[in-house]
């Protein structure tokens, strides 16, 4: 009988901390996971000038085990035997966990994590983003051969900052959606006792099965083989892959991360955006664009939008869903000539490609990955003075329509195309809806995904619309075949306009899915539609920056026509910005990110990175030779992808897709490996605010108006001068003001709370952040209530103010029937006062519970210490906390 546990992850055992141990000759890097209780060690020697030389210490150690190695270590590389010199093993730096190593033309660097903040959380899963990295030579001064160039190619490698945007999970796969995830969890890909082994780990280190005897075993977790075309740092992990245990690698993402927290009548409901920009053909604007012989696109962006019901955490037992939908250049060999400066440089097509090659590449990709239908939709110019955007359809569509007539008419590429540029322009159009009935027909071809076959709430208020979903069916919920890919020129404004309207009406079915509103359908000036659009917003915003240099300049209010007047010269700066590093900086910027992704490699035998006229060559390897296996012109797509469409190649559990596939069976009662202990850490003492409070981006309490008498459903459409006059947003909309001068949404503080808010701004969060670099929210304290005066104070003035009502005055209730009294109310009475002849409890009385004299004296002991009377230690007391200090921190 197998057991399948509430909280499998993906990724399991990944070391949480890392410490660098020095010596002269050697690194030592130990890594822990996060209950401390398996350690592994890296040796990494100094003496070689240029090689990289690892050796994995394939032994688990225990704290006391590996507490001891250092100690010998220590003992053993000191000048005297006995006393502390700094010739011993000193520890060099503290991390939490490795980038990669990286070598230009001496010897190899190790880029470590240094500080990190939570972004959000799915499941248990913490997804943390980068703060600050740290970059250590190897080799020791003795051996250094050093180089005129390497300060050059250090600074120029330390021009990515990975503070900005660079995201990972020690347990979940983020280069992979929710939905490829959970499909592999629940596809049959171990029967029996079978175990299926990473190509790149060893079965006996990696893959212990632990049985006893009358207990079940579970399957903790699975790890996959990352999506490469997301990761950003594989090319630094590519020298040390098949040397070290799978367990040191960490792959980490670029983009965007946001979560924001939804409250339905106080039911919590997550919502996490998750925006993962491809490593392929990566630069900046002017510098990439089109695509690259591979079929990789500049620009392109998987956006995922996750909904699940936060008060049930485990992806078992928990209801989530999600939907993803792709931005991206237009898959055309094309550029701009930005020779001469100038806002708008000319459009050319490189190459001509008259069976569409390139495109069936690209989309061949999007096959295997989405399933179909693919739906492009097109939002660059169809009518100009001078053709300029319009050479770009005019090349799509024949594209697409030569590919299309290879394809069975169910899976062809349906291309929509939209001048939306245009369309604003007309006084009496409304863009948004036009979109918005795109976005009905789009999410109703593909579908979404969810974990959760329908509730029995969708028999009882049926939707016409409901039944018309499209997606595939399961039985255990709903999977999304297909996907929305949205272009115009930079895919920048237009394009994250276009995708909040379609992630909005997608936001409305899944939470139709999950059971949460009657009707699929959301109206904005509501409090779930602005939480989310100021979500959207913000993940625009990051992805603008990193790619065009500059904030959105048209925004959703732009579109609604809402915006206020100041927004038109916030839109000349930042097209002003936008243009200042398109010119300036981006070429800098394009080196940098080239030697980051190691699509140049230095070398003293070739021209440096600096001297190149263009990197062309580098990102379009292909053309440099013939190709002696050429993909057919007619049968574009890879083997085997037709045969499972609708649903994508990659989530179906056949043969070749399990070999990237590794599972790890534990005992269920293995602590080690227990996903509760992992996330809450019971073997710590933790504050609540630590435990419990996540980093949020905003939440639907901001937006809800303060006053008294206002429906508190986030669903309810709101005034504007409703929400203006409220407690947080401002009289003259200052909230909004506010989100258009933030830079991102992953680089800013969560928002302040009321207490912040009315203190001075210049106390800022450095007192708040823990050792994680995350902030914690200042809990107000509590007053303990002594006596019957207190507990009137406390009922009477917040009900009053919250909820309008005066509960200084109840009535007394004996044996289910009110009678009125005018005495005044006290919930200690309930426990002095008997109101029922019962013996035992019913639905007209409650019995006060009975505790025994020990726990009464502990509790006492909480209460006392609390107000600063501290009591006096025992015996026992004393030796536990000593042998906690040992054990912890000696």
């Amino acid at each position: 009988m197998q057991y399948k546990s509430p909280g499998l992850t993906q990724k399991y055992c990944n070391y949480h901390t890392v410490s660098l141990f020095s010596l002269f000759q050697r690194y030592f890097l130990v890594g822990s996971n996060h209950a401390q209780t398996k350690h592994r060690v890296l040796k990494i020697d100094r003496t070689e000038p240029k090689d990289l030389v690892i050796i994995d210490d394939k032994h688990v150690y225990s704290q006391n085990e590996v507490r001891e190695l250092l100690g010998r270590l220590d003992l053993g590389n000191r000048t005297k035997m006995g006393q502390k010199g700094s010739s011993g093993l000193s520890r060099a730096v503290s991390a939490y966990g490795i980038v990669g190593f990286v070598r230009f033309l001496e010897g190899y660097y190790i880029v470590l994590i240094t500080k990190r903040r939570k972004m959000a959380d799915i499941g248990g899963h913490s997804i943390y983003k980068i703060e600050d990295t740290n970059m250590i030579y190897i080799p020791n001064d003795s051996v250094r051969l050093t180089h005129p160039d390497e300060a050059r190619y250090s600074r120029i490698f330390q021009n990515v900052d990975l503070s900005s945007n660079f995201y990972f999970s020690y347990s979940y796969d983020l280069s992979h959606s929710l939905q490829y995830n959970l499909t592999l969890l629940n596809s049959p890909c171990c029967p029996g006792d079978e175990v299926t082994v990473h190509p790149h780990s060893s079965k006996q280190d990696s893959f212990d099965i632990f049985e006893d005897e009358g207990l079940p075993t579970q399957v903790h977790g699975l790890r996959n083989e990352p999506y490469a075309k997301y990761v950003w740092n594989s090319k630094l992990l590519e020298r040390v892959k098949d040397i070290v245990h799978p367990d040191w690698l960490m792959y980490i993402i670029h983009g965007f991360c946001g979560q924001s927290k939804l409250l339905i009548y106080g039911r919590p409901v997550h919502i996490t955006l998750i925006a993962r920009r491809s490593s392929k053909f990566a630069g900046t604007r002017f510098l990439k664009r089109g695509a690259n012989c591979e079929g990789n696109v500049a620009n392109e962006v998987e956006t995922e939008q996750i909904i699940h019901d936060a008060s049930v955490m485990s992806f078992a037992a928990g209801s989530y869903s999600s939907y993803v939908q792709v931005r991206g250049s237009v898959p055309l060999y094309w550029s701009q000539d930005i020779s001469t400066m100038m806002p708008k440089p000319p459009i050319r097509l490189d190459q001509a490609d008259p069976y569409a090659h390139v495109a069936a590449l690209h989309f061949d990709q999007m096959l295997q990955r989405f399933g179909s239908p693919i739906i492009i939709l097109n939002l660059v110019k169809k009518r100009e003075k001078r053709k300029h955007e319009k050479i770009l359809s005019e090349e799509l569509l024949p594209a697409v329509n030569n590919l299309n007539q290879f394809l069975p008419p169910e899976h062809w590429i349906d291309y929509i195309a939209w001048d939306m540029a245009r369309y604003t322009k007309i006084k009496l159009c409304n863009v948004l809806d036009r979109l918005s009935m795109i976005a009905e027909n789009v999410v109703k071809r593909t579908g979404f995904f969810i974990n959760r076959s329908d509730f029995y709430c969708h028999t009882l208020r049926p939707d016409e619309r409901w039944g018309d979903l499209g997606g595939s069916l399961t039985s255990s919920g709903r999977v999304q075949t297909g996907v929305l890919r949205t272009n115009c020129v930079d895919c920048l404004d237009r394009t994250n306009t276009a995708q909040f309207m379609v992630g909005k009406c997608a936001l409305a079915y899944q939470l139709y899915a999950l059971g949460m509103i009657d009707k699929p359908k959301l109206q904005f000036d509501t409090d779930c539609v602005r939480l989310f659009e100021e979500l959207y917003e913000d993940h625009g915003d990051t992805l603008s920056l990193q790619y065009g240099g500059s904030q959105l300049v048209h925004r959703v209010k732009t579109y609604r026509k809402i915006a206020p007047w100041t927004q038109h010269s916030k839109d000349i700066m930042q097209t002003l910005s936008r243009y200042y590093s398109n010119a300036f900086s981006d070429a800098d910027r394009q080196d940098a990110i080239n030697l980051f992704l190691q699509v140049y490699q230095p070398s003293d035998s070739k021209p440096h990175l600096w001297e190149l006229p263009t990197d062309f060559y580098l990102h379009q390897k292909n053309s440099m030779a013939l190709a002696h296996d050429r993909r057919s012109y007619t049968y574009w797509w890879s083997e085997g992808i037709l045969s499972y469409l609708p649903v994508p190649y990659d989530e179906v559990p056949c043969e070749e897709n399990m070999k990237k596939v590794a599972v790890k069976r534990v005992n269920r009662y293995d602590e080690s490996t227990d996903t509760y202990t992992e996330f809450f850490k019971p073997y710590e003492l933790t504050s609540f605010d630590d435990t419990f409070c996540i980093s949020m981006t905003n939440s639907a309490r901001e937006f809800m108006p303060k006053t008294v008498g206002v429906d508190p459903s986030p669903f309810t459409v709101r005034k504007p001068e409703e929400t203006g006059k409220s407690a947080v947003t401002g009289s003259k909309s200052s909230k909004e003001e506010t989100v258009l001068q933030r830079k991102t949404a992953a680089s800013a503080p969560p928002p302040p709370s009321e207490e912040q808010l009315s203190s001075s701004s210049e106390d800022d969060s450095e007192d708040d952040r823990d050792d994680d670099g995350s902030v914690s929210q200042r809990s107000t304290p509590v007053k303990l209530l002594t006596d019957c005066d207190s507990t009137q104070d406390f009922l009477e003035h917040p009900m009053k103010e919250t909820y309008g009502l005066n509960l200084a005055v109840l009535p007394t209730v004996k044996n289910g029937l009110s009678i009125s009294s005018s005495t005044p109310f006290s919930p200690l009475s309930l426990l002095r006062v008997p109101v029922s002849c019962f013996a035992v409890d019913s639905i007209y009385e409650v019995s006060p519970p009975r505790v025994d004299k020990e726990s009464r004296e502990v509790f006492e002991g909480h209460v006392l210490t609390g107000l600063g009377q501290v009591r006096a230690l025992c015996r026992e007391d004393t030796l536990m906390y000593r042998e906690y200090i040992k054990n912890r921190y000696m």
